[in-house]
């Protein structure tokens, strides 16, 4: 068999691929490796570090992960930020959904103005003007009150998630909609009955990437929590990692980054599928 010298360049291009996004994948993945299986040492093995940093450890120190659920108060952030990100769903799926089906379907005075303010907000991130959300915030009496950050938000994720969602609901075609209305449904069935399941992987992608931002946000959240009750995880762990400086206490932070990557890592390993679907449809049809 003869393979020419086009396959063999093609071939070769492929494998140099390959390796490349091999490469990408083990950079990427081994500080998340190392930082699980360290936080398992002991603060002695921890501190070893630079004899010999990828030694393995030798036991299982199960104990570093209940020091920072109970005594660093992670378990207590965890839930903060869990209820954070309940809040921020419930917002962006009762507000931005709706929206974003009459901003696709229908034409109205304002609707181009309207859809277009989404787009340029899109690059107003809320770092920017955190000292007026602050002083509003501080002026309506909401810092550190978890539900009010949470919706407050949600506000900022409104562009970007309009953006994907609007273009999602153009790609569905519009036939099914004028069958269920011939058949008698209105506006609000044809929304909930309709457009709800088959945007499915279009919602999803949405709430997925809204509720990944708020529970990796720090910024915002050190801004306007600052009460240790309230704190979510972001910064707890900058408060553990003093609190790891002063007691040399680093493998108990080690094991607090474990348990906040966990729920990202399983999150996004179910819903991968949908997110892919949702943010290509978006995408192309935005």
């Amino acid at each position: 068999m003869i393979i020419g010298k086009k396959n063999i360049g093609v071939l070769l291009g492929k494998w140099l691929v390959r390796i490349f996004l091999i490469a990408v994948a083990v950079i990427t993945l081994f500080p998340v490796v190392w930082n699980v299986y360290s936080s398992f040492k002991t603060n002695q093995e921890y501190m070893d570090f630079f004899g010999n940093p990828l030694s393995l450890p030798k036991g299982l120190e199960f104990e570093n992960y209940v020091r920072a659920w109970t005594t660093a108060s992670i378990g207590e952030n965890f839930f903060n930020s869990v209820g954070a990100v309940a809040v921020l769903l419930a917002v962006v799926f009762v507000c931005v959904v709706p929206c974003s089906y009459v901003l696709a379907r229908y034409v109205f005075p304002g609707s181009k103005v309207i859809l277009n303010t989404f787009m340029v907000s899109i690059f107003i991130k809320a770092t920017y003007i955190i000292i007026p959300l602050f002083l509003l915030m501080h002026g309506l009496g909401l810092t550190n009150n978890t539900s009010a950050y949470a919706a407050l938000y949600a506000v900022t994720q409104f562009p970007f998630s309009v953006f994907l969602m609007v273009g999602y609901m153009r790609s569905i075609p519009r036939a099914f909609e004028e069958a269920a209305m011939i058949d008698g449904c209105g506006n609000f069935r044809v929304l909930t009955q309709i457009i709800y399941p088959m945007a499915k992987p279009g919602i999803f992608t949405v709430l997925m990437l809204s509720g990944m931002a708020i529970w990796n946000d720090y910024p915002v959240a050190m801004i306007l929590l600052t009460e240790p009750e309230t704190m979510t995880l972001p910064v707890g762990l900058a408060a553990l990692n003093i609190r790891a400086g002063m007691y040399s206490d680093y493998v108990g932070l080690l094991a607090a980054l474990v348990i906040v990557l966990l729920p990202i890592i399983l999150f996004y390993a179910l819903g991968q599928r949908y997110l892919i679907q949702g943010v290509s449809a978006g995408g192309i049809k935005g």
